[in-house]
């Protein structure tokens, strides 16, 4: 990463300014504190946490749709190297693959694969096979090659190639294979495989409540309810500062902005954004119940139709003694979508593999447009790799951080990931002034 030192060394008192208080937002801050430097977060909404806020009422977690940390990706390590701690557990392996409108046992293991009537002989054979290499990581798909296009090539037979079309959406939420990188979706799928995922206790807030602790004992300060307009900026292009809604305007020394490439691009201009993926969004119902009518119907997952079903509180501590938390979701394709269509949908398949629940309602949220992650990994842009990187704007003093920058992880992985880069890139700049 480059630095850029086209001012005089700015004063020790002058801060950093985080915009955006999300995963990103937060480690970054922390990241920048503890090397030293003075930070201010700027959040518009009320409190802090963005998408990983989690909202707590009589006794269940309720996440914005359904959460899950990849336990050997970028996410994982960020939050190791902060010292951020938090417990949770891998989903419970029991549920079905639904296919042509028949349930069949899901194949979590090797020995699944082969005794699942899932699968024929051959396709047995088949998925066996590829399931071991994608786990080894041997397949490496051009980065800009769609996914689509590579499950064309990865078997002959249709079963299989729905069934990694459905992992792929299970892996990245992404419900776009025709656009989406091969590569990414891949990788994803690897790091699923091999260390699979865990669900958090008490929801993602444990983390958004760790990196702010950990900030504020760094020295970190945090305004939330403001919201940040546009850069201010010195006669070479520097960034000197920012603009906030009230009118007032903020001293910087240099400036991180988070979130998505719209509230960026609000910020800095939309003439000096790249143009960018769509987003990956989902429709999601969001269900708390006193119990679960049939405790063996943990998981479903759709291999013709972008459906899912999870009780995540069977693994991980979401709702209190007795009480059950679920999430069905739709991965909605790239554009438009039916909301109450959809909604209809998610309460179909929630009757069919737990009938009787709404006997047992306690609280339902549904979520027609939820945003996953703020723009797809495409294959035409090359990938992960082909994504903006933090520095990408051409701002001196001005690095991005979110999930759809750097050339690393997706979804939460990218997020921290990008965090991490965009504070060492602001810390280089300092450091270059300070000498």
């Amino acid at each position: 990463m480059q630095s850029h030192a086209q001012q005089l060394p700015i004063p020790a008192p002058v801060p950093v300014v985080v915009v955006g208080g999300g995963l990103a937002g937060l480690s970054a801050a922390l990241y920048l504190a503890r090397a030293g430097q003075s930070v201010v977060v700027y959040e518009q909404a009320q409190t802090l946490g963005g998408r990983a806020r989690t909202q707590e009422k009589g006794g269940f977690f309720f996440n914005q749709g359904p959460h899950a940390l990849y336990r050997a990706g970028a996410g994982s390590r960020v939050l190791a190297e902060l010292g951020i701690d938090y417990t949770g557990k891998q989903p419970v392996a029991q549920g079905v693959a639904i296919y042509k409108d028949a349930a069949h046992p899901f194949p979590y293991s090797p020995l699944d694969v082969l005794t699942t009537p899932l699968f024929s002989w051959p396709e047995k054979v088949t998925f066996a096979l590829l399931a071991a290499r994608l786990g080894s990581g041997s397949i490496r798909p051009a980065p800009t090659l769609s996914y689509a296009d590579w499950v064309a090539t990865a078997s002959s037979h249709q079963t299989v190639r729905d069934f990694l079309l459905a992992l792929a959406r299970v892996a990245t939420y992404t419900n776009d294979p025709e656009r989406v990188s091969a590569a990414a979706v891949v990788e994803q799928i690897r790091l699923a495989l091999t260390a699979n995922v865990l669900y958090l206790d008490g929801g993602w807030q444990g983390l958004v409540d760790g990196l702010r602790r950990a900030g504020a004992d760094a020295g970190v300060r945090f305004v939330t309810d403001s919201r940040v307009v546009g850069l201010r900026l010195d006669a070479s292009g520097a960034v000197t500062g920012l603009h906030l809604a009230d009118g007032q305007t903020q001293e910087a020394g240099a400036v991180i902005l988070t979130g998505s490439p719209q509230s960026v691009g609000e910020i800095v201009g939309p003439e000096r954004m790249p143009v960018t993926p769509p987003p990956v969004r989902a429709a999601v119902l969001d269900v708390a119940l006193r119990r679960l009518p049939d405790p063996t119907a943990l998981f479903a997952l759709s291999l013709d139709q972008p459906l899912y079903f999870s009780v995540h509180s069977a693994s991980a501590q979401l709702a209190p003694a007795g009480g059950a938390l679920l999430h069905v979701a739709k991965y909605l394709p790239t554009g438009e979508s039916d909301g109450e269509a959809d909604e209809r949908l998610l309460t179909s398949l929630l009757d069919r593999v737990q009938p009787g629940w709404q006997a047992e309602l306690i609280e339902r949220r549904f979520l027609p447009h939820l945003t996953v992650t703020n723009a797809l990994v495409a294959a035409t842009d090359g990938g992960m790799s082909g994504r903006v990187d933090v520095d990408g704007l051409g701002i001196p003093g001005l690095a991005i951080a979110g999930d759809w920058v750097g050339p690393e992880g997706m979804l939460a992985d990218a997020a921290l990931s990008s965090a991490r880069r965009a504070a060492q890139h602001i810390s280089e700049r300092l450091l270059v002034y300070a000498g």
